[in-house]
């Protein structure tokens, strides 16, 4: 009885000791979270330039309940404040992009036509002005905001730090955030250049919970443009279009019903 007595006694400490400190880990991971998403903010607003190339899969949910994954790959040329270029391609869209600080460019090559649209401003009003659609979509856009931690942690309800984890070979810091509507998770390259290298979102509110997945494979900075890297030339023949003609240039087939997105 004595040693049982002694055992009771000694697993109520320890499940009392486990209890108390859930609190200080979970405000642990928290802080942890905050502080590598804060530097990978400031690390990538640093970079004038940046080139990346980039895969990504989306997932929609079928009315019989059934998981399709979709995929793209895409690049991506950036020179703050006011300058990019990008294209996408999958088995449903070949799109490409431009971007001079006056004017945005989008190209649809599978059908040759083009779209085009004012947007005088910097990235950062660019990236906000293309959530509206205008036929183009820009996986991960938020993580190049010159202030991305901001919009980052807006609506966070918990952050976690997970721990390591290995990506193409690159061994990063794995966050998890979740938000009222989407959980998602982050990893960041560790050490000196704390990259983004992997982005999943998951949508909550949808049955089977899709996900959106976009992996940086290639990061380039202090890259020097050609001289006309962001110019647009209409395609030989191509049709110009309304810009709202073009918002159907999505990374899924016709007709079918996204469920994950970012």
């Amino acid at each position: 009885m004595k040693i049982h007595s002694l055992l009771a006694a000694v697993l109520t400490t320890l499940l009392a000791f486990a209890f108390l400190s859930l609190p200080v880990m979970a405000e642990s991971q928290d802080n942890d979270a905050r502080i590598i998403l804060k530097a990978m903010s400031d690390y990538v607003s640093s970079q004038n330039t940046i080139k990346l190339t980039f895969d990504s899969d989306i997932e929609v949910i079928t009315p019989q309940l059934e998981k399709i994954q979709f995929t793209n790959s895409g690049e991506m040329l950036l020179s703050r404040p006011d300058n990019m270029q990008a294209h996408r391609k999958g088995g449903y869209a070949d799109v490409a992009f431009y971007f001079d600080g006056k004017t945005a460019s989008v190209v649809d090559k599978h059908n040759n036509s083009y779209s085009q649209f004012e947007a005088p401003g910097s990235l950062d009003q660019l990236f906000e002005l293309l959530r509206a659609g205008h036929g183009i979509a820009l996986p991960g856009a938020d993580l190049l905001l010159k202030k991305s931690f901001k919009t980052l942690m807006n609506g966070v309800l918990e952050a976690k730090h997970i721990g390591l984890g290995v990506i193409d070979g690159m061994k990063c810091e794995h966050l998890a955030f979740r938000n009222h509507d989407t959980d998602w998770q982050l990893w960041v390259e560790a050490g000196k250049s704390p990259i983004p290298r992997k982005l999943v979102i998951t949508s909550k509110d949808i049955n089977s919970a899709p996900q959106y997945t976009i992996r940086i494979k290639t990061w380039e900075t202090n890259v020097k443009p050609a001289h006309d890297a962001f110019v647009f030339i209409p395609p030989v023949g191509a049709e110009k279009l309304d810009p709202n003609a073009l918002i159907h240039l999505d990374e899924l087939p016709q007709g079918a019903e996204e469920g994950g997105s970012p």
